[in-house]
């Protein structure tokens, strides 16, 4: 018993107890909004919706996975990259044949479904990615800047976002350009490279807008310019801006916001959950939302900054600029900024499987922080040591 309650104290201390905290907070946050925005929708006699039913289930068994994840040396994890590298690929092959959508997401065939339950494949081949390219960047370090790897790391990067492209999930295409972006930019890559790279996009947007979008998609984007041609596309966004707008700087209470309780905002639970918050909650939790996002990055930055591998350092940053980037392009759909492009709020959106995904990204931060502070060698004196060659 003796030894069951020391383990146990060691592995507290040995956690990142306040990126700890912080999620926890974030997730009861996230609750509790994606609960007030399914009351609207809830039948005689039911107590809580599905969607917080689910969400509640996924940050609990997250939150046990995180911990559970976080005992594992990540160096392990780490080796196992072509193995998991494998195992992501498969799946995004298995969604390309089988895959489904759902009602609320017809354009996108990204979801493998077992019975009622959704599984969507790119939440978790974004964790599977973090690992492959901060090992692949790691085996390339010294050499980065030369043609070949950065040809390499090119062609890496293209089939898991040409991958999910094909699935019709532009959004999450979008996430993983910018977790490869951020990755190469903290692993040392020449600045003239990301320049061209941001030329050829120029230059191939044009083919891009006709021959990878479809016309539901240059429509989200013409709507962003002319809503009043498009009531249909800017139908959402125009609603989730009223919304937001109604709170005030305090929100109008919890439970209590017109647009909704009422169910006017479309998927105001998933994609649009912000507009919740800003309703009810208003500019003040608009500020505690963003706020404890950015504080989960930050930690996972510096985490990051600490660990003394250098694919444990690439592993913690792309997890954060995954979060990051999501948070980014969320919250510009709900600004009316960037055009509807099926994004969720990390911690706060409904869905069960990017809540259970996200918490085992965590879980790799954790283990990241716990096996390099509990390494950290100790300081110490020697004194008094007789040597052959020292001077008499």
């Amino acid at each position: 018993m003796k030894k069951i309650f020391s383990r146990t104290k060691r592995f507290v201390s040995e956690t990142d107890k306040i990126l700890f905290i912080l999620i926890m907070a974030a997730s009861i946050f996230g609750v509790l909004m994606v609960y007030s925005a399914t009351r609207c929708n809830l039948e005689d006699g039911q107590f809580i919706s599905r969607d917080a039913t689910v969400m509640i289930i996924a940050a609990v068994v997250g939150i046990i996975m995180t911990l559970i994840i976080s005992a594992i040396d990540y160096e392990l994890i780490m080796k196992l990259w072509p193995i998991i590298g494998g195992v992501c690929v498969l799946l995004m092959l298995i969604t390309l044949i089988f895959g489904v959508a759902p009602e609320s997401r017809p354009d996108a065939r990204s979801w493998l479904k077992f019975g009622s339950i959704y599984f969507q494949t790119s939440e978790l081949v974004k964790i599977g990615y973090v690992i492959t390219y901060a090992m692949h960047l790691e085996l390339c370090r010294d050499t980065i800047n030369k043609p070949l790897s950065v040809f390499l790391l090119g062609v890496h990067a293209i089939i898991p976002i040409g991958l999910v492209v094909l699935t019709g999930d532009m959004g999450s295409a979008l996430v993983f350009m910018f977790m490869t972006i951020a990755m190469l930019y903290f692993a040392g890559l020449h600045i003239g490279f990301f320049a061209c790279g941001g030329i050829l996009a120029v230059a191939a947007s044009p083919l891009i807008w006709m021959y990878v979008f479809g016309d539901y998609q240059k429509n989200r984007f013409l709507a962003l310019l002319r809503p009043e041609d498009f009531p249909a596309e800017s139908y959402q966004q125009l609603k989730g801006l009223n919304s937001l707008g109604s709170g005030g700087f305090f929100g109008q209470g919890l439970f209590k916001g017109t647009y909704t309780q009422g169910g006017i905002v479309p998927e105001s639970e998933n994609d649009f959950i912000f507009t919740a918050i800003g309703e009810e909650t208003g500019f003040f939790g608009c500020l505690i939302a963003l706020g404890l996002l950015f504080f989960i990055c930050y930690k996972m930055i510096q985490t990051g900054k600490k660990a003394r591998d250098f694919s444990a350092q690439l592993a913690c940053y792309g997890i954060a600029a995954m979060i990051a980037s999501q948070v980014v392009i969320n919250i510009g759909m709900c600004l009316m900024v960037l055009p509807v492009i099926g994004i969720t709020l990390p911690f706060f959106s409904a869905g069960g499987t990017s809540t259970l995904c996200l918490y085992i990204g965590i879980g790799l931060v954790f283990s990241i922080y716990r096996f390099n502070r509990s390494r950290e060698a100790v300081n110490f004196r020697l004194s008094r040591i007789a040597s052959p060659f020292s001077e008499i």
